[in-house]
């Protein structure tokens, strides 16, 4: 007699884990309504320099809306109104917009912008700045065109060893603000150990999201046998919370949306686990519930995590105009 060829409807439920918390955060949320609200307030086009936020959907989403994206302002017609994205900008940036009479709203994301004051406060107490982040990251770009004077950038441990600074006794540092904490820790306590001098934050301009995230996909990695990341190649939160979680001894891979899921990464699967990046909207995390729904009978569970409920104000031209309908 020829066995039954097992179906899905036979084969042993798994477990589905949603990390918590996952998905926008507070500077993301803003960011978005600000195109939205630009979009009502303005009408087409609203022009925007750069992905307003790193996630390929919610650019599409913003841009059949309305949102003309752009890589560098010569883009943009004089006197047009123009979103600087979440991850700020250099000043030379903001001087050009000036010149070209733009009209500019800035939705940099408020954490990023503590940042730039702290690197400025430093420079005004006689000190150079170091910067810990990744190089071209437009978060680190932005940050480094805010700080006057030399900006040294380390992406390692190993960069604090050919740091040169003029005076090693006025040395300051801030940080990228979605950088891993513990990474971000050893290259504070390499910094300090080489300069006993230097002064800056400690791991409080990581982002409080960055770290809720981090700490979530931690915990997620030691209940599953895989973690799936929803986020953009492009998004470094993102592609961090999968390192993280492949660090932790898990599976884990960063799909953009449901369309990069693997049915061959179930196999042998008890449960599966799944996080968003910072910038990923939820519908996305919910598109890919329900394709695993559709490989295998699936029940749900919410790991519990830290509760957010940051907002950050709105600019004060955009405050009282209706919200157009959200990407999430």
């Amino acid at each position: 007699m020829t066995p039954a060829i097992p179906t899905a409807a036979a084969a042993p439920p798994l477990e589905i884990v949603l990390a918590e918390p996952r998905g926008f955060c507070a500077g993301v949320d803003r960011a978005i309504e600000i195109v939205e609200r630009a979009l009502a307030k303005y009408g087409a086009p609203v022009f925007v320099r750069h992905e307003i936020v790193h996630n390929r959907h919610v650019v599409q989403d913003l841009r059949a809306k309305g949102a003309v994206f752009v890589a560098e302002l010569d883009e943009v017609p004089a006197g047009a109104v123009t979103i600087f994205s979440a991850h700020g900008v250099a000043r030379a940036v903001v001087d050009e917009a000036g010149r070209r009479n733009l009209h500019v709203v800035d939705a940099t994301c408020p954490l990023v912008t503590r940042v730039h004051l702290g690197g400025q406060r430093y420079v005004r107490q006689g000190r150079e700045v170091v910067l810990i982040g990744h190089a071209g990251h437009p978060e680190v770009v932005g940050t480094m065109g805010q700080i006057p004077g030399r900006v040294h950038l380390v992406e390692t441990v190993a960069d604090v060893a050919r740091l040169q600074p003029a005076d090693p006794g006025r040395l300051a540092f801030v940080t990228q603000t979605t950088l891993a904490v513990d990474d971000t820790r050893d290259i504070i306590a390499a910094l300090q150990a080489r300069f006993p001098a230097i002064v800056g934050p400690g791991t409080k301009d990581i982002c409080y999201a960055t770290q809720n995230r981090q700490e979530a996909v931690r915990m997620l990695a030691a209940e599953v046998d895989l973690v799936l990341v929803v986020g953009s190649p492009n998004s470094s939160n993102s592609n961090r919370l999968r390192e993280l979680a492949a660090e932790a001894g898990c599976r884990a891979h960063l799909i953009d949306d449901a369309d990069g899921l693997d049915p061959a990464w179930l196999d042998g699967c008890r449960a599966v686990g799944i996080t968003a990046g910072a910038s990923a909207p939820e519908h996305l995390v919910q598109g890919l519930v329900a394709a695993l729904g559709r490989l295998r009978p699936t029940r749900l569970r919410r790991l519990a995590g830290a509760v957010e409920d940051l907002h950050f104000r709105l600019p004060s031209e955009l405050i009282d105009v209706p919200r157009d309908a959200r990407t999430a």
